[in-house]
């Protein structure tokens, strides 16, 4: 008997939606997928109005995915492997990095469900609550929690880890911890991977620490500033400051040389004043009569200033540099971040 072959017929509604995706593809630079697991569908309709303008969202079956996926060319087809349950397609012009941050925007605090597993330690704070006596003090008990009654309220005696990483929920203390407001889970798109001019970025790639990336630039800006002058290697940036610390080493030179010259003559003679009162000072402790009458005035006037201006200045100069140093500090921060912003979005 010869053998019937049969021609598989694939449905026009699912040769449709493999095109449809392959457009999409085509359409972007940059695609994803992630996960949607647990997100109920009114949820996952307003995350797709909310980025309506960034980014188009599709849900698919996964072999009508990889079958999109294997008809768009090699570097599409890398993606196959991030195909699994309840795969959502992203496509958008965004890069990787601002991509990863507007998902990671789109997750909420949710409750557990019985028999989930706590994806961090799950801890129950020490204090009050808001119910009164009654039947939840012992239901509160019998999940784990330790409960009392004080001052009319029901209330936590202790802090307590209900339930460690990767432990499953019991249906008691899931119970309880939605009535107590603790929502351990995050409910959102939970981006597996990015595909970009054929390279694949993973979530661990593209999870960037803003904050540390701003305190490294920072450092190297200022450890590169510091070389630069130390070095007297001139660039637009640090011109001022060369020139500033150039003026200031002439001068002191000058200075300390007891070169005559008309902007350092002031400074010469107060040295010089300095040094005749220094000398007074030091005659006038051996000899009461080694100096007269008018020097010894200028003398104890001299004490005195010095002694008033010492303890002002203590507080001032205190102050002064505290306010500067904030001052500084904010300025670099406002303006690193702005610049760290239209990076990552």
């Amino acid at each position: 008997m010869e053998d019937v072959h049969h021609t598989e017929h694939v449905p026009q509604w699912k040769k449709k939606e493999i095109e449809d995706i392959k457009d999409l593809i085509k359409s972007y630079p940059l695609f994803g997928m992630a996960g949607i697991t647990g997100i109920p569908a009114k949820q996952l309709q307003q995350m797709r109005r909310n980025l309506k303008d960034i980014a188009v969202l599709k849900v698919a079956r996964n072999t009508l995915i990889r079958r999109a996926l294997e008809e768009s060319g090699e570097d599409s087809h890398k993606m196959a492997d991030y195909v699994d349950v309840q795969t959502l397609l992203v496509f958008t012009e965004q890069n990787p990095f601002k991509l990863y941050k507007l998902l990671e925007q789109t997750k909420t605090p949710a409750p557990i469900k019985a028999g989930s597993i706590a994806p961090n330690d799950i801890i129950v704070v020490k204090g009050p609550t808001s119910f009164p006596p009654g039947p939840i003090l012992g239901e509160m008990q019998g999940a784990g929690i330790p409960a009392a009654i004080e001052n009319g309220k029901v209330s936590i005696r202790e802090t307590k880890v209900v339930a460690k990483q990767g432990e499953a929920v019991s249906q008691k203390l899931a119970t309880m911890l939605t009535r107590l407001e603790i929502y351990p889970m995050e409910v959102g798109l939970d981006l597996r991977a990015v595909c970009e001019a054929g390279s694949i970025f993973e979530p661990d790639v593209l999870a960037i620490d803003e904050g540390k990336y701003f305190s490294d630039f920072a450092q190297a800006a200022r450890q590169a500033f510091n070389l630069s002058v130390n070095a007297a290697y001139p660039t637009s940036t640090t011109i001022t400051a060369l020139i500033s610390k150039a003026v200031s080493e002439s001068r002191n030179l000058g200075i300390y040389a007891a070169i005559f010259e008309p902007e350092l003559m002031d400074a010469l003679l107060g040295k010089a004043q300095a040094q005749m009162m220094s000398v007074a000072s030091v005659a006038l402790s051996n000899d009461e009569n080694a100096v007269d009458s008018e020097l010894k005035k200028a003398l104890g006037a001299a004490a005195r200033s010095a002694t008033a201006a010492e303890a002002v200045s203590e507080g001032s100069v205190t102050e002064a540099s505290e306010a500067e140093e904030e001052a500084t500090e904010e300025e670099a921060e406002e303006s690193g971040m702005a610049g760290l912003g239209a990076l990552f979005g």
